[in-house]
């Protein structure tokens, strides 16, 4: 959600769901026969566990990753799980948003941790071609092919070498409202980009202010042009500008920047103007929107399947009753949706590494954190009744059903530098024409010298 280089010989089928109706939001063991059905009790096979476990007494393992808050907190109790099943010590290391560099500094300097959650599929890429991560083993390749689509297995692999297991993936095309707010202002969840435009103005004359940006954080701006471009400019042309085979100085590109521009250019649309917009990191757009009662911060906010979590978290607000959800407006023919995901690689060799991955691959890890909330699994076999409430049980079915008919997150498919860094490349020329959005010119000149010189080294 928030690359690294990939040639465009080794880019995935990866990610989003292009029909508005794909969107209806209303198990290996480590035994040697490889059976991952059944639980047995103790370590390694809890009852009622789908997959069984090595014993791993006084083994301690390092997992580093993105998440902060509340998925840090969700994230650990899996790790907790994991710790009871095997008797590992399991530590969690935060990396910031530049996992990348973070990574590559400890490989480089002899002391990575066992196994890294790496938000972006251009950073598999990357390590894998320089040898720093360890090909998946027979317990953990048998849950991945029990449990995923051929299409979240591509994204995990390279070179026809397995690495990866996705354990979150994340549906980046949703609007999150605030249900006072609109009966309020007497509106109805919108449809198509003219309503989204209409809607908001009329919550303005209603004295709400009508959509929340998270400027602060450049990726949540990434997220916003993608979604108008794959619904503008359709999913062929998507793909080209994720690999860089089409140049950011497109007429497609002017096009949905000039669309977005609709949005960001009008201060009685953004909660507190642009300034405003730009000092508002993610959790801060969320919590606006939720909190202040007939006087919220905002009334929609746009973001990913994971900000109930944030809700929950944060405010008193109820997904479901107080907060609802609504597709990304469809600026073309039909609603986006744009996907992402975490994949656990391993950076160590070891049983210790090779079995957490196991676990991050069954149904059980991720009956963990879907039970609460702000998560979304590509497990197929994770029943959905699992989820807290009928809002993401909807969400999840929705990414299930489409298969492998995806499109992945755009900024996480391109060289970290350019998708993936802040203060730089595309998130830094996206906060520039946040605040200035009439200059479309002057964002795609600086998008496509970022993008060209990322894709160049």
């Amino acid at each position: 959600m928030r690359t690294t280089l990939r040639s465009a010989r080794t880019t995935r089928t990866a990610l989003t769901i292009v029909t508005a109706s794909a969107l209806a939001l209303t198990a290996a063991g480590c035994g040697d026969d490889g059976d991952s059905s059944s639980g047995g009790s103790g370590k390694g096979g809890h009852q009622g566990a789908t997959v069984r476990l090595p014993e791993l007494d006084g083994e301690k393992l390092q997992v580093a990753a993105v998440w902060t808050g509340a998925e840090q907190k969700n994230f650990t109790a899996v790790l907790d799980e994991f710790e009871k099943r095997t008797g590992a010590d399991v530590g969690f290391v935060p990396t910031g948003d530049s996992i990348s560099t973070f990574l590559g500094t400890k490989i480089e300097g002899g002391e990575p941790p066992d196994v890294a959650m790496l938000p972006q599929v251009g950073a598999l890429q990357q390590f894998a071609e320089k040898g720093w991560l360890k090909p998946l083993g027979g317990p953990a390749k048998a849950q991945l092919g029990k449990n995923f689509s051929r299409g979240w297995q591509d994204l995990g692999a390279h070179d026809g070498t397995q690495y990866g297991v996705y354990f979150k993936a994340a549906n980046k095309s949703l609007v999150w409202y605030n249900t006072t707010a609109f009966e309020n202002a007497g509106v109805s969840e919108p449809k198509t980009w003219k309503e989204f435009l209409a809607a908001a103005r009329t919550i303005s004359d209603s004295g709400v202010p009508p959509v929340s940006v998270g400027g602060a954080d450049g990726w949540t701006l990434t997220d916003w042009f993608e979604n108008v471009y794959l619904s503008q400019a359709g999913p062929e042309k998507y793909d080209r500008l994720a690999r860089h085979d089409l140049p950011w100085t497109d007429p497609s590109v002017k096009r949905a920047l000039t669309t977005l521009g609709e949005l960001f250019g009008d201060r009685t649309l953004i909660a507190g103007g642009s300034d405003r917009a730009l000092q508002t990191e993610f959790p801060k757009s969320v919590t606006q929107t939720f909190t202040g009662g007939d006087a919220p911060g905002a009334a929609m906010v746009f973001e990913g399947d994971f900000v109930a979590a944030n809700i929950a978290t944060d405010t008193d607000a109820k997904v479901g009753t107080d907060a609802k959800v609504f597709p990304f407006p469809a600026v073309g023919g039909s609603s986006p949706v744009v996907s992402a995901g975490d994949v656990a690689v391993a950076l160590k060799g070891g049983k210790g590494a090779q079995a957490l991955l196991t676990f991050l691959a069954s149904t059980d890890a991720a009956a963990i954190w879907a039970k609460a909330g702000g998560y979304l699994s590509p497990n197929r076999k994770l029943d959905p009744g699992v989820y807290p409430n009928a809002v993401q049980r909807d969400i999840a079915k929705a990414l299930i059903s489409a298969g492998d008919a995806f499109r992945f997150d755009m900024s996480d498919q391109a060289p970290a530098s350019f998708g993936g860094t802040k203060g730089a490349g595309e998130w830094k020329a996206l906060q520039d024409f946040l605040k200035n959005p009439k200059d479309v010119a002057g964002a795609q000149r600086k998008l496509e010298a970022a993008a060209a010189k990322a894709f160049r080294n």
